[in-house]
């Protein structure tokens, strides 16, 4: 048996002997003639099964590592454009945020530029650090106080409008009662037709503001505009100059007017969103801390 074995490949190895042989034969010249092309032909024969089936041995070990290379290099893949997502999101974000805040102060510099209220004082802008817990949107705290000029019950701006009063102040830090606090009263009347009343929060609704106790026998109009009145009584003091904006009247029914005397008014100030405010402070109280608003608003 051992020797049967033996004999088989010694034959085997001939015949690949010859077969390299007439291969080699064939790169370099011509020559052999018919009977090498005849040996050629016939190594290709006795070969190609050889091939063939090594090709389908080994063809799942290779379909296996190509596909454990497509998987790592589509994982890959994958994470570069989960990376590249987020930093578009980043960068989305981040133009968003400009483009609100810069609309916010274009706001603010619009409404004290074109105004009258301004007489014999400045600007002191502030960041919104801070608000308020609850869903009444009663109070925020900004990042300037006392050492920027800001003291209690100086009125505040928001972007549009009216936006409350400084109600405490630290050196470094300032909390504002906004107009849609419960225990907000802001003297006003409708313009051009000089209706007065006093602008509070409806009861149950932070998103509403009312011009409440207007005189009988006026006629409010919705679209209407709405300012402070800057009057002073001893039944009410105002805080807040004549002329700055509060909103407009969204809801004007006659007989909500002759029953209970108010009118709805929806405020100019984006209370919900505050991201900037400016405090009005007497004109060379700011100190050092209002200059430098004023030169980086400049």
């Amino acid at each position: 048996m051992y020797r049967r074995q033996v004999r088989r490949r010694r034959v085997a190895l001939a015949l690949l002997v010859a077969a390299s042989l007439a291969l080699l034969s064939t790169y370099f010249g011509e020559s052999a003639g018919g009977f090498l092309h005849t040996l050629q032909r016939g190594a290709l024969v006795v070969l190609g099964p050889l091939e063939e089936g090594a090709n389908r041995a080994f063809k799942p070990a290779s379909d296996l590592i190509g596909w454990v290379d497509d998987t790592f290099e589509a994982k890959g893949r994958n994470q570069r454009l989960e990376r590249e997502v987020a930093e578009l999101r980043g960068r989305l974000a981040a133009a968003e945020t400009a483009t609100s805040e810069n609309t916010e102060l274009r706001a603010l510099a619009g409404i004290a530029g074109a105004s009258d209220f301004m007489q014999g004082r400045e600007r002191v802008t502030a960041r919104v650090i801070g608000r308020s817990p609850s869903v009444w949107y009663s109070t925020v705290t900004i990042d300037k106080g006392s050492s920027a000029g800001l003291a209690v019950d100086q009125p505040v701006l928001g972007g549009g409008g009216l936006a409350g009063r400084v109600s405490t102040v630290t050196r470094g830090t300032a909390q504002i009662t906004l107009i849609t606090d419960h225990t907000s009263a802001v003297s006003a009347q409708v313009v051009p037709t000089g209706v007065g009343g006093v602008v509070r929060a409806a009861v149950g609704d932070p998103d509403d503001l009312l011009l409440d106790f207007i005189e009988k026998g006026r006629r409010v109009r919705k679209g209407q505009t709405v300012v402070t009145s800057g009057t002073r009584s001893e039944a009410l003091e105002s805080l807040f100059p004549r002329g700055v904006p509060i909103g407009k009247v969204v809801e004007a029914t006659i007989e909500e007017q002759e029953t209970y005397q108010r009118v709805h008014v929806e405020p100019f100030a984006g209370l919900r969103d505050l991201d900037f405010v400016q405090v009005l402070v007497p004109a060379g109280s700011g100190g050092r801390g209002a200059r430098a608003d004023r030169e980086g608003e400049s």
